[in-house]
């Protein structure tokens, strides 16, 4: 006579206790699933973008990114506008490349994270826009066509620009919006602000910058929030007799 196998028994009490637990930890998994599925979306540009050159530059929030669109052409005077331009500015000692803003394609949009993720890995610039100034204009890093910069330094205007090749771009500090200030220059790519050699929070040099020249402390835009930023370092780059803008590495990719 075959047994008839056991079972284990359960209470009704039990049973409904057993059902809603299970219920419960797969509507949690589900949940946090589907949490870490969204998009994190930004509801308010952060109030540093107020000091962009709005004749010149477009930002616009999509989700978590944040949208800057420019027509590449600066609010301030340069060599580089050419001769009977406005903002034309007579420049003897700078070795003019062979274009100029009037008749160059200076237009540039970047994507960049409304939240720069400052938990992964660093990165390297590369050439090309690395970033977009309060002007309006593109910076670019520390290299000229793949080698030193040196090689180029006598074709930079007065605030450390030029056109060479592509859009009208930065090198160096951009003395036409901050010279030896804390006054904001930019973002770059990753996301992360720019500002100029001195930190708002103490009114000097900072002292514990990274390999990138950033930190962490509050700024004229964060209210009283600190936040990781980049300044330009305080030294002077070989023949220019001024500063880099930004050689890298990025942090908040």
């Amino acid at each position: 006579m075959k047994r008839k196998s056991k079972l284990p028994f359960y209470s009704i009490p039990s049973l409904i206790a057993l059902i809603a637990v299970s219920y419960i930890s797969c509507s949690s998994d589900d949940s946090s699933t589907q949490e870490e599925e969204e998009e994190e979306v930004v509801t308010e540009l952060h109030a540093a973008f107020a000091a962009f050159n709005p004749e010149a530059v477009t930002i616009y929030l999509d989700g978590s990114n944040v949208v800057i669109e420019t027509t590449g052409l600066p609010n301030h005077e340069t060599v580089y506008w050419g001769e009977g331009h406005p903002l034309y500015r007579e420049e003897p000692g700078v070795q003019v490349t062979p274009s100029i803003m009037s008749s160059n394609n200076n237009a540039t949009t970047i994507t960049v994270d409304a939240t720069p993720n400052l938990s992964g890995s660093t990165v390297s610039t590369q050439l090309n826009t690395i970033g977009i100034a309060v002007s309006g204009a593109s910076i670019f890093n520390d290299q000229e066509g793949g080698g030193p910069l040196n090689q180029a330094a006598a074709s930079l205007d007065w605030t450390g620009a030029h056109i060479g090749p592509g859009v009208y771009h930065y090198h160096l500090e951009p003395k036409a919006f901050t010279d030896d200030d804390d006054k904001l220059v930019g973002i770059l790519l990753d996301g992360v602000f720019l500002y100029g050699r001195k930190c708002n929070a103490t009114g000097t040099y900072p002292s514990d910058l990274d390999a990138s020249g950033g930190h962490t402390t509050t700024t004229q835009y964060t209210n009283g929030a600190q936040e990781y930023h980049y300044h330009i370092i305080n030294e002077l780059y070989s023949n220019t007799g001024s500063y880099i803008a930004f050689s890298g590495p990025y942090q908040g990719y």
